[in-house]
């Protein structure tokens, strides 16, 4: 008796063991295809990251730069998609942490002194904000947009892509400009970097080449290793296939 009750239990469990396996089958031929494909994507990442060869700029920024670069160009967002501006404040404002590069020629155009803003730290930036008049700066993804002429002179305007971090970038008059406390000599004469109101601003020196270069509708990536930002970000977190030139 209870041999007969095994047997009918194995044989109702073998009639759907084809459909078993077949579900799993496809299951598993799509978790091997997104892995290769997430692969090969991380491999061309790295490549490019090779090629560039700038030491200065951390490879795990560089790659969070990308996704987010990704991200953009597939959604139609850049008009210029040969250049990626990267911002990194987890460096010192003592140190060149504003990085251009030519994608589609492997290299470095600009490696530059940036400040941040007034409230977002002194030689380190480590608060960020969203909100109007916090005079802190912004992380995330922005889409370059026109030049204008306003009270710090030729400036370029930025429309932040990311809801919570950047996305009131526009209305708050954040943009890149020049600044004269922006320069080796401030730093020398005051130990550090001058500050913004939350303004990616550069040295007055250069603003002309630098906003010429990347006006017009190029990525430009502020970062830092706020735990928030990195577990919250559409870009970051996105599973688009890295996209190269």
């Amino acid at each position: 008796m209870i041999n007969t009750i095994i047997g009918l239990i194995f044989t109702f469990y073998l009639s759907f063991l084809p459909d078993f396996i077949n579900s799993n089958s496809d299951y598993i031929k799509n978790e091997k295809r997104n892995f290769l494909t997430e692969n090969q994507s991380a491999k061309n990442t790295l490549k490019l990251y090779q090629d560039v060869d700038n030491k200065n700029i951390n490879f795990n920024v560089f790659e969070n730069a990308i996704k987010g670069y990704s991200q953009l160009l597939k959604n139609g967002d850049l008009t210029n998609e040969n250049l990626l501006s990267i911002i990194d404040f987890s460096k010192s404002a003592n140190e060149k942490r504003f990085f251009i590069l030519d994608l589609k020629n492997k290299k470095t155009v600009f490696e530059e002194y940036v400040a941040h803003g007034t409230k977002s730290g002194v030689v380190f930036a480590t608060k960020f904000s969203n909100n109007k008049h916090s005079n802190q700066s912004s992380l995330g993804f922005y889409v370059t947009g026109k030049t204008y002429k306003g009270k710090n002179g030729f400036s370029l305007k930025l429309h932040g892509k990311e809801k919570d971090f950047n996305s009131n970038a526009y209305e708050r008059g954040v943009v890149i400009h020049g600044a004269n406390y922006v320069s080796e000599k401030f730093i020398k004469q005051n130990g550090r970097l001058g500050r913004s109101f939350g303004c990616p601003a550069i040295n007055e020196n250069i603003k002309f080449e630098i906003i010429e270069q990347i006006k017009n509708g190029t990525c430009l990536f502020i970062y830092y290793p706020d735990k928030e930002y990195i577990s919250k970000s559409k870009f970051l977190n996105s599973k688009v296939k890295s996209s190269f030139i």
